[in-house]
């Protein structure tokens, strides 16, 4: 995963053996270590029946794709409401807009909260890297954030744009390798998802999925590389390693595209994207925990991305998991709906504020996405 910076091999003392040196290596190696967390939302929220009478919704299957959901309220910003009270549908350039400003504002929080949480400032950022799959933006989220929170100008930088729910894992996977190559540096991932949008306002029943799951939020967590001799007691986890799978059989099953009729990019889920992520879940994981030579009854935590009820229950089911390890899961999904690439991180935060991890307890962070993909990582406390 990371890159190795420790381990070297003396000339002058040929008699140390290859296990000696391995063990040093083992020891002092440097890994990324999560060091805090924050999240932010829009600020207007809205309960499922709230939703179905603004948006004049009266079709029974439509309604009963909201109703029936799992989700109790979602953060979002939606268009106002003309002289007759229906809410028009905005242009694609007004959602544009509305996205570089919502990815702004709520990217700005979130960051800002997972600083203070890290105990670092801005002038301590060394690498930023922005997630968003809900618009488009040249420059990219990284250099406007940089900018509309004055953050040094020779900070590196990258955005991933497009890549879906799954992305903040992605984003982890490249971002821990940037922490571990530079040991004592800060680091940021920030997922800035404002799913308002991309919404299409209609009554179909594919923009019904869509407008019944997903909700506005960001947030960001904070990375830094130190080796396993020098760390101490610090409570947030390393990042150990990764475990990818593309579904290519499903690559059209989850997508963001034009719409001609609409004349707007819209949102695409296949309704069996559940049973087809669930059927995969379970060789991904234990690809990762093999490589350590764990067990999935050996992991303490579970943090699945919120994608869904269905999603969940068919990850429940394929990997023998209770309905206590997808608590966060289902509580996100309950007061955010699917929030995107944030959504895993979300759940982060609330197993952190819980304060139930314990030094040597394994994590799995788990996303799913367009590809269709799954992306999992594996941490250690």
């Amino acid at each position: 995963m990371g890159v190795d910076l420790s381990m070297t091999i003396s000339l002058d003392r040929p008699e140390t053996s290859t296990a000696t040196t391995t063990t040093t290596a083992a020891t002092t190696a440097t890994k990324a270590r999560i060091i805090g967390v924050g999240t932010a939302v829009t600020p207007t929220s809205y309960a499922q029946d709230e939703l179905l009478d603004l948006l004049q919704i009266t079709d029974p299957k439509v309604r009963s794709v909201f109703l029936n959901s799992a989700i109790g309220r979602r953060h979002l910003s939606l268009p106002p409401a003309d002289d007759a009270g229906v809410r028009v549908p905005e242009a694609q350039g007004d959602l544009l807009d509305k996205h570089k400003r919502l990815a702004v504002e709520m990217g700005a929080e979130a960051l800002r909260i997972c600083l203070e949480r890290a105990g670092a400032e801005l002038s301590d950022l060394r690498h930023l890297c922005c997630v968003t799959s809900t618009g488009f933006l040249t420059p990219g989220l990284s250099a406007l954030l940089i900018r509309e929170l004055g953050i040094d100008r020779h900070c590196s930088r990258t955005d991933i744009v497009g890549m879906g729910c799954n992305a903040g894992l992605n984003a982890l996977n490249v971002v821990a390798g940037w922490a571990a190559a530079h040991p004592g540096e800060l680091t940021v991932v920030l997922c800035a998802e404002a799913c308002s949008a991309a919404y299409a306002l209609d009554s179909t029943m594919r923009t019904a999925v869509v407008n019944s799951l997903f909700g506005d939020g960001a947030a960001a967590i904070a990375l830094r590389g130190d080796d396993l001799a020098s760390a101490g007691s610090a409570a947030g986890p390393r990042i150990l390693d990764f475990a990818s799978c593309i579904i290519t059989d499903a690559v059209d099953a989850m997508r963001y595209d034009w719409d001609r009729d609409l004349g707007r990019f819209s949102f695409y889920l296949d309704p069996q994207i559940p049973y087809v992520v669930g059927a995969h879940a379970e060789p991904v994981v234990d690809r990762l925990l093999g490589r350590r030579g764990l067990r999935r009854s050996e992991i303490d935590h579970w943090l699945v991305h919120s994608g869904g009820k269905k999603v969940i229950d068919a990850v429940v089911v394929n990997l023998g998991l209770s309905r206590h390890d997808v608590r966060h899961t289902t509580g996100v999904l309950r007061d955010n709906g699917n929030v995107s690439s944030a959504s895993f991180l979300f759940s982060y935060e609330r197993l952190q504020h819980e304060g139930v991890t314990g030094p040597g307890e394994y994590g799995v962070l788990m996303t799913m996405g367009p590809g269709s993909t799954i992306e999992t990582a594996l941490v250690q406390w």
